[in-house]
């Protein structure tokens, strides 16, 4: 059996997990947010085939599952007598099997040479990189490949697109190459037992613990939790705990049995009330935090995406791009008004987005959001547009978090020791509810429709349906800041 690197990778993570990927595949769970990245990957993936073969001459060898061995000789073959790129190239040797993002031809005299570059999706070296590039180099060798350098390409964050489809400085290499050939002995015996663990016949006996989501979440986590009594109220409902490696050294795995010494202010509070079954409700504090904001009262959320591969010239690798916003206006009387902006043109919304967001928030009243991400936004509005900036400053001014108001006066046991906005409105306005909306019920179901209606081939009938999905769950987000701030100052409102 020849064992892919993923399954190599698989097996230095848990030795269970590599035995289920090779005996039950049908096991597998995989969460929204690994579908996410795999999408990442994939995108980053297809931009560094332009990048490294910018003439179009290399070629990408074509993996059927199924029959695995043609892409092993198909890729021989091109070793042998291409000297252009190769994307996807297999090899296997040693009992592994490997497929490299690209491996790239050296012009030199003499033998015929290859380079190698893994790319990666990520802004940065990570740590299990290195073992993935020493598998992927220990495998490539030992099949004969003339391989003489590694690197492993991520994502530069600091690079800004100049447009006309110019990828070049997408991508910052790292070279690898000494520690990835100076391991090969190391990813030997790492195969060995791999292939050890992979023939036993029962799959083998792991716990549960950290290696379930380091350094990546398990898919098949649903299946080894499937027996295990978990406790009524684990320590993971304690907010910003850490003092969680003590507990588990000590046996402790529900919050109840936490020495109180152990715990602040706020995390006492939480155990108390989870124990008690109980709400706290410092009604007096919460009201007494909001009465220095008059009228109006404006309530404000943003949406934005990120894309790996800028769409815009002059945006940066994941720069946070907002193009939509809500915002609710309360007048003292009661009265309760709605704006919305929503930008799906495909083009560079954040002009136009901060425009309208300058024009709808006026030049009074306090502005109410949740959490610090629409200050972030703001400040990087400030920077890509100054012509803005000392409207958008006077925005900052009037800011007012709610986030910490909720932290400080209120706690229900639903929230399981979360403060997010979904976590706290089922308690204090269970009429309100995200899972009635249709498709869009989540900040990354958002990006993804986003980013599917802005795409070219999308439909106008198609897109005009996102857009309803968007502007309702945006609109949701902040009406659910209007209730929790009529529910913490006492106030009523008008529906």
């Amino acid at each position: 059996m020849h064992l892919s690197k993923s399954k190599i990778i698989a097996y230095r993570q848990c030795p269970k997990r590599l035995w289920l990927e090779v005996h039950h595949p049908e096991l597998k769970k995989v969460s929204n947010s690994s579908e996410t990245a795999f999408q990442v990957g994939y995108e980053v993936g297809d931009m560094a085939r332009q990048i490294y073969d910018p003439n179009g001459n290399g070629e990408t060898v074509e993996i059927n599952p199924d029959r695995l061995h043609e892409a092993i000789a198909r890729t021989t073959e091109l070793v042998a007598t291409s000297r252009h790129p190769i994307f996807e190239a297999g090899f296997e040797a040693a009992g592994g099997r490997a497929f490299a993002d690209a491996l790239l031809p050296i012009q030199r005299e003499g033998n015929p040479a290859w380079r190698m570059v893994e790319v990666k999706s990520s802004t940065k070296v990570k740590d299990y990189h290195h073992d993935d590039i020493a598998v992927q180099a220990h495998i490539a060798r030992a099949s004969g490949i003339p391989l003489v350098s590694v690197s492993l390409a991520h994502v530069d964050s600091s690079w800004i697109y100049p447009g006309e489809g110019d990828y070049n400085g997408l991508l910052k290499e790292n070279d690898l190459t000494e520690e990835a050939f100076s391991r090969s002995g190391e990813v030997a015996e790492w195969i060995t037992q791999a292939q050890v663990i992979a023939a036993l016949p029962e799959e083998p006996i792991v716990e549960t613990g950290p290696q379930c989501t380091k350094p990546f979440e398990c898919s098949f986590c649903n299946y080894c939790d499937r027996d295990q009594v978990l406790p009524e109220h684990p320590i993971s409902g304690l907010p910003n705990f850490r003092k969680r490696e003590l507990c588990e050294e000590l046996g402790i795995e529900d919050l109840r049995d936490v020495p109180d010494h152990l715990l602040n202010e706020k995390q006492k509070r939480v155990k108390d009330h989870t124990i008690s079954g109980t709400h706290y409700f410092d009604a007096e504090g919460a009201k007494d935090a909001l009465a220095p904001y008059g009228f109006p009262a404006r309530f404000l959320d943003f949406e934005s995406a990120q894309f790996p591969v800028p769409i815009w010239a002059g945006t940066s690798p994941y720069e946070q791009i907002p193009f939509q916003f809500s915002l609710h206006t309360l007048g003292e009387s009661g009265l309760l008004d709605h704006a919305a902006f929503l930008n799906l043109s495909g083009d560079l919304p954040t002009a136009a987005f901060t425009n309208a967001l300058l024009g709808a928030c006026g030049k009074e009243g306090p502005i109410f959001v949740y959490s610090h991400f629409e200050r972030r936004i703001i400040n990087a509005m400030i920077s890509r547009h100054p012509e803005f900036a000392e409207p958008l400053k006077e925005l900052l001014h009037r800011i007012v978090d709610l986030l910490p108001i909720a932290r400080n006066h209120y706690y229900h046991p639903s929230q399981g020791g979360s403060w997010s906005i979904k976590a706290v409105l089922p308690s204090v306005c269970p009429d309100l509810r995200y899972d009635d909306l249709k498709d869009v019920q989540d900040g990354l179901a958002a990006v993804e429709a986003f980013r599917e209606a802005i795409h070219p081939n999308t439909l106008p009938t198609r897109r005009s349906e996102i857009e309803s999905q968007l502007l309702a769950y945006c609109k949701l987000d902040t009406l659910a800041m209007v209730r929790l701030w009529e529910f913490f100052t006492g106030r009523a409102y008008a529906p």
